[in-house]
């Protein structure tokens, strides 16, 4: 059995990340969560990938045992907290692993900060040019895309009832929620299930995240909100793009963005029939997919 080992760390602007630690071989990966989770969420890929590997995952700020002193307003702020962490602890020449969000949060880091990360896997992440965020703030509106945070922050379709849920220890709306568009097919363990919603419960930055998605653009493109930054060309590590075919999450178009805007840097994989969370539909398929890379097997 692996050790598993629950760490925290003060970084220089005040805030504290919490993050596991998985004793492991030479070759270092750091695991990004994604919206409406945190480090737990990876716990079957830090119980079952290879012992060769040394693992670390952290909350971001906002999540999970992370503090969240100052709001964030943008993808670049947790990837600033990254920066910090990794220098806080000493980590430096390793791959980073992000999954949706999270993926967007790998791609800000490895662009702003050359020379750290060495390869990129990008797990049913969102597209170099965001995530759009559509919704509206009353029952007489059009759903339409939001601008401004104050307009998702009083989403009536998606941001509300999900900040009631959490607030009311709704488990039954968390799990028909993501019953409907993550866990599809497979499902967690029930036990596993009920830790996996609690976690959910500790995101205390919902509107805040939808909004970092809504204005991310690294691309060349306009993403119908915002220009992008181009900063997409400072990316110049390998990286690994994995999707599930039946993501109802990250469509398939926004994977051909992210595919087409990073260029011969990336390698497209697709996951057969795996969702949103492949963690949890077909584990051995994505671990072997993803020690394939980092062995340069691929």
């Amino acid at each position: 059995m692996v050790n598993v080992t629950m760490k925290e760390v003060q970084l220089t602007n005040g805030e504290t990340i919490a993050y596991r630690e998985r004793e492991g071989g030479e070759i270092k990966v750091l695991l990004i969560h994604g919206n409406m989770t945190s480090s737990k969420h990876w716990d079957l890929v830090l119980a079952n990938m290879s012992e060769e590997y040394k693992l670390y995952a952290l909350d971001l700020r906002g999540f999970g045992e992370s503090s969240y002193k100052k709001r964030i307003t943008s993808i670049k702020d947790f990837s600033d907290d990254v920066k910090l962490f990794v220098d806080e602890i000493g980590l430096k020449d390793f791959a980073i692993a992000g999954w949706s969000t999270g993926g967007a949060v790998a791609m800000q880091f490895a662009a702003d900060y050359p020379g750290y990360c060495n390869k990129l896997i990008l797990l049913a992440s969102e597209s170099t040019r965001g995530y759009p965020f559509e919704g509206r703030t009353s029952e007489n509106e059009e759903p339409r895309r939001f601008s401004s945070y104050e307009e998702i922050r009083d989403d009536i379709i998606r941001t509300i009832p999900v900040q009631n849920a959490y607030d009311t220890n709704n488990i039954e709306l968390l799990k028909l929620i993501w019953n409907s568009v993550i866990y599809t097919k497979n499902q967690p363990s029930p036990e596993l299930y009920e830790e996996y919603v609690q976690d959910m419960r500790t995101q205390r930055n919902l509107a805040e995240v939808h909004h970092s998605n809504n204005t991310f653009n690294i691309s060349h493109h306009h993403n119908g909100l915002v220009e992008g930054n181009g900063l997409v060309d400072q990316i110049n590590v390998p990286v690994l793009v994995l999707r599930g075919d039946r993501d109802f999450v990250v469509n398939a178009e926004m994977t051909r963005e992210l595919v087409d805007d990073l260029g011969p840097k990336a390698k497209f994989v697709e996951l057969k029939d795996c969702g949103h969370s492949p963690l949890v539909d077909d584990l051995p398929q994505l671990l072997k997919e993803m020690t394939k890379f980092l062995k340069n097997e691929v």
